[in-house]
């Protein structure tokens, strides 16, 4: 039994980690296409577009923990309307 145990525990844990390589991904990619121009002017990242990138990381972690708040209710109101 203890063994289904680590293996499920496994499971869980490269599933998170597989999830969280996605969040970045998207993330990444909406703030870049967000806020840095299509073609470089500079090789250094402008003030402008540093703020936009720091603005754009807050908002889609804000939004990414609201949701996560959310389906966690969801998940558990199921569970009690499960158990009744």
């Amino acid at each position: 039994m203890a063994q289904k145990e680590t293996q499920n525990l496994q499971l869980i844990q490269e599933l998170e980690i597989e999830m969280m390589a996605d969040m970045y991904n998207r993330l990444t990619t909406a703030c870049h296409k967000k806020c840095i121009p299509p073609i470089y002017g500079d090789a250094e990242i402008a003030k402008g577009e540093s703020v936009c990138i720091d603005r754009c990381v807050a908002k889609f972690l804000d939004i990414h923990e609201r949701i996560g708040k959310k389906l966690g209710q969801l998940s558990m109101q199921d569970e009690a309307l499960l158990k009744k």
